[in-house]
C-alpha cells in the first residue's frame, strides 16, 4: 500500500489548483454573482436592524428551541405572519478576505488528504491514470459538491446557487483527479 506521505504533492498541488480554478470562477467566470438577492428597501431594513446590535453569528426567525415550541399557536402564529427567515450577520466593520482565502486553502488541503487517503486504500502503485482519476476525482467532488444539497432542503437556499456549487465541485473534483492521476506513484 501507498503510504500517505507519498502523496504530499498531489495533496499540495491538487489544493493549489483548487485554489486557482476557484479564484478564476469567483473574479472572472462570475457566474456567482446573482446567488444571492437584494433584500427590498435595504437601507430601511438594515436601519431598522442597528438598533438591535445582533452580534455575529447564525440566526433564525421565528425560533423555536424545542420541537415541543415549534408545535405551539405562538410559534405557528409567528411563522404564518411571516417572514421565516435564515441569516448569518458578519461584524460590522470591513475585513479583507485574507482569512477566508487562508481557510478555503487549508480546506482544499483537508479535502487533498482525504482523496489521496481513500484512493491510496483502494488503488494500487503503477495503476492507470484513469483509474486512479475517477477514484480520486469522484472523492474530491462528494468533498467539494455534494455537501451544498443540504443547504437548499433543510434551509431553502436557491436551487440553482445549489446547481452551481455543485458544478464547481464537479470542476474541483476533475482538476483534483486530474492531479492524482498524473502523480500517482508507479509500481
Amino acid at each position: 500500500m501507498i503510504s500517505l506521505m507519498a502523496l504530499w504533492l498531489p495533496i499540495v498541488l491538487s489544493a493549489v489548483a483548487v485554489f486557482i480554478v476557484s479564484s478564476i470562477i469567483h473574479m472572472v467566470l462570475k457566474y456567482h454573482n446573482t446567488d444571492y438577492g437584494k433584500v427590498p428597501s435595504e437601507d430601511g431594513v438594515m436601519d431598522a436592524m442597528r438598533p438591535f446590535n445582533i452580534p455575529a453569528g447564525d440566526y433564525v426567525m421565528p425560533h423555536a428551541a424545542d420541537m415541543k415550541e415549534m408545535g405551539s399557536d405562538e410559534f405557528k402564529e409567528k411563522l404564518s405572519k411571516g417572514p421565516a427567515v435564515f441569516m448569518t450577520v458578519l461584524p460590522g466593520k470591513q475585513e479583507g478576505m485574507g482569512k477566508s482565502l487562508g481557510l478555503w486553502f487549508l480546506y482544499s488541503l483537508v479535502v487533498g488528504v482525504f482523496v489521496a487517503y481513500i484512493t491510496r486504500m483502494t488503488i494500487p502503485a503503477g495503476a492507470d491514470y484513469l483509474l486512479v482519476h475517477r477514484v480520486s476525482g469522484a472523492v474530491a467532488f462528494c468533498a467539494y459538491g455534494m455537501a451544498h444539497l443540504s443547504n437548499s432542503i433543510w434551509y431553502k437556499k436557491k436551487w440553482s446557487g445549489t446547481f452551481k456549487n455543485m458544478f464547481d465541485g464537479l470542476v474541483y473534483g476533475l482538476v483534483t483527479g486530474g492531479i492524482f492521476g498524473w502523480l500517482w506513484p508507479a509500481a
